[in-house]
């Protein structure tokens, strides 16, 4: 009954938006966690490392998705942050594109291949398409609550917070998601402004 509440009068686009959340659930979730566990059996080093940095990565995506469950505005631009960095993370290592790169052919290799250019694909397009809704992320909460426009983005996650937190108060896990982008922000600017200049395009250090 919620997501039939949920679903009625929405914009235009808003069963697109429904399915890039189902999208996000098979792309972001479940395919790269049976690769990651397909390569720790298969004792793909490289893959594994690659895995557990998109893991990372992709956390925003977690904090993103409890800060809009508390519709707070600052999850409209940590969305569209998360879609920029997944990609940046799965090619930018050398090292790591190299070793899968000179891999035997295997079916490991092809799935982990298509599934990294799915996502690629997928977070980009994702990525240009919520640059519109950045001007929620200038609303007060009440506005974008109230605006349609905004809300559109809101309505999955309320719906996953009827389903798994019914009885949580939605402020205290905005606040835990505050609290989690906050040290995700730290840990991205310790990467950057450090060991970035220390490491460069190697993921292993070497």
């Amino acid at each position: 009954m919620l997501s039939l509440l949920l679903v009625a009068d929405g914009p235009w686009f808003q069963s697109l938006v429904w399915m890039d959340y189902r999208l996000a659930v098979l792309l972001t979730v479940s395919i790269p966690l049976v690769l990651l566990i397909w390569a720790a059996i298969d004792k793909a080093e490289a893959i594994v490392r690659l895995s557990v940095i998109y893991w990372r990565v992709s956390s925003l995506l977690a904090i993103t998705l409890y800060l809009m469950v508390a519709a707070i505005p600052l999850s409209f631009v940590s969305s569209v942050m998360a879609r920029a960095l997944i990609p940046a993370c799965l090619w930018f290592w050398a090292d790591l594109n190299e070793e899968i790169a000179d891999r035997p052919q295997s079916p490991l290799k092809l799935a982990f291949t298509s599934w990294r250019w799915a996502i690629t694909a997928y977070s980009t397009l994702g990525a240009i398409a919520q640059i519109p809704f950045l001007s929620c992320a200038f609303k007060s909460q009440e506005a974008v609550i109230d605006d349609a426009f905004c809300r559109v983005w809101l309505n999955p996650p309320w719906l996953y917070k009827q389903m798994f937190h019914a009885n949580t108060n939605p402020q205290f896990l905005g606040f835990l998601a505050l609290v989690g982008l906050a040290i995700y922000v730290v840990c991205l600017s310790y990467f950057v402004l450090i060991k970035l200049g220390k490491n460069g395009r190697s993921a292993t250090g070497h």
